[in-house]
């Protein structure tokens, strides 16, 4: 399941649910089940849509730790293509990676850290409605000018 799909995915369950999305909408979107044999780096970036060497970069600079088989080759289970998912959003969403990393290091020094986590969160949020605020700004006047022009861009 690719990045694309994933998105198609997730837009869909937007189109089923009245109000915010569930926790439960959410864990359907990736459910560990799908994935209960150990991919390598190929599979796992052609399912992510991303590069092998954006994988291999995340294990580098610390935000996964990835297993071994016994050849040596990365063997990434349910749990790295949950947190690979959520990498890969975060990134789509603008989330920088030194904040990535900070959040990884946070999530790692466990359930102490978690208001910390959340703020960091909240914050994102906030940069992505003030986002979506100016995309709809841009949107409408396009929309404006493709209605003054009446479709026709030639003048």
């Amino acid at each position: 399941m690719s990045t694309d799909h994933l998105m198609e995915k997730a837009l869909a369950a937007l189109g089923e649910v009245d109000g915010p999305l569930s926790v439960e909408v959410i864990h359907k979107l990736v459910d560990a089940e799908d994935y209960d044999t150990p991919m390598g780096v190929a599979e796992l970036a052609d399912l992510l849509d991303v590069s092998p060497h954006t994988l291999r970069y995340y294990e580098r600079i610390g935000l996964i730790t990835v297993a071994r088989d016994s050849h040596g080759a990365r063997s990434y289970d349910a749990d790295a293509v949950r947190r690979l998912v959520f990498l890969t959003r975060m990134r789509l969403s603008g989330m920088a990676i030194r904040d990535l990393q900070h959040y990884v290091e946070l999530v790692d020094q466990g359930e102490i850290t978690v208001p910390e986590r959340l703020e960091m969160l909240l914050e994102h949020r906030d940069t992505i409605r003030r986002q979506i605020a100016e995309l709809t700004l841009s949107l409408a006047a396009t929309e404006y000018k493709i209605s003054t022009y009446g479709g026709n861009t030639q003048p």
